[in-house]
């Protein structure tokens, strides 16, 4: 068992482990990776994906093409990133997250395990289109939080733990409860995510 590199570009110093596969796919652009990346078996980067400095995956990672993400990003293991997407620098996306087409993310973010974006408000019935979640700089999504299509997370908002968020949350509040409301962020809250 080895790596498969296909259309690929990586910088200096970047571990790619065995049954990795970087640039699966035939697609126009290739797969560009900065330096000091690490991924690890399991994980599949497609084509036409770039990625900065310092990335790191768990195991059984995979990122679909048209992605592009920022510097030292970390994206845990069995975690989807499914294409046309954009991440930020300094964000940690968590065992088993879930995001999907036409996604945004910004820097400094965090988002926990098991949480799931969603980008189909009414999935297979109508056909409405694809809109995914824009969460900004600094914000925080609790663990088994689900984030609704086309709402944003505000600026350093916090997002609690299995909250089912269904309106956008506005910057430096919490949203917590099914379907989350939003509180003042308490004191020991407040701040930005220390992700650099």
């Amino acid at each position: 068992m080895s790596e498969t590199v296909r259309e690929a570009i990586t910088g200096d110093g970047c571990t790619i482990d065995d049954d990795a596969t970087v640039g699966y796919g035939e697609f126009e652009a290739p797969t560009r990776i900065g330096d000091g990346a690490t991924i690890r078996a399991g994980s599949i980067v497609y084509g036409d994906v770039t990625i900065g400095d310092g990335f790191a995956t768990g195991h059984d990672v995979l990122v679909r093409e048209g992605t592009t993400i920022g510097d030292d990003v970390l994206v845990g293991t069995k975690t989807v990133i499914d294409g046309q997407t954009e991440i930020g620098s300094h964000v940690s996306l968590q065992t088993n997250v879930y995001v999907p087409t036409q996604t945004t993310i910004g820097s400094n973010v965090f988002v926990g395990p098991g949480a799931v974006l969603t980008n189909d408000e009414y999935p297979i019935r109508v056909d409405d289109g694809l809109e995914g979640a824009t969460i900004e700089d600094g914000a925080s999504i609790g663990a088994n939080a689900t984030l609704l299509p086309g709402v944003t997370i505000g600026e350093n908002a916090f997002v609690a733990a299995g909250a089912v968020v269904t309106d956008d949350v506005p910057a430096d509040t919490l949203a917590v409860g099914t379907p989350a409301t939003v509180q003042p962020l308490p004191d020991p809250l407040d701040g930005t995510n220390q992700l650099k």
